[in-house]
């Protein structure tokens, strides 16, 4: 799980202008893990990206992951 949450944070830190305020919190379920992405209210679009096209991304590669790990991922932005 751990695995996951870095890659979120990694990625979020390399698209945003404030990667000190990237925080990613993990809430586990039986079956998923629920990964809650914040960042600096200005930076909410850039990882959201053009019709959710970039989260879609991020979220493409959590599934690959969860796919490795045995385990499903669920990414939210939150504000």
């Amino acid at each position: 799980m751990a695995a996951a949450k870095q890659l979120v944070e990694d990625i979020a830190k390399a698209l945003v202008d404030n990667p000190d305020q990237v925080s990613v919190h993990a809430v586990e379920g039986e079956q998923i893990t629920v990964l809650e992405l914040r960042v600096a209210a200005g930076d909410i679009g850039k990882v959201i990206g053009k019709q959710g096209r970039t989260a879609r991304s991020i979220r493409t590669l959590l599934s690959a992951c969860g796919v490795k790990l045995n385990r499903r991922f669920n990414l939210e932005v939150v504000e």
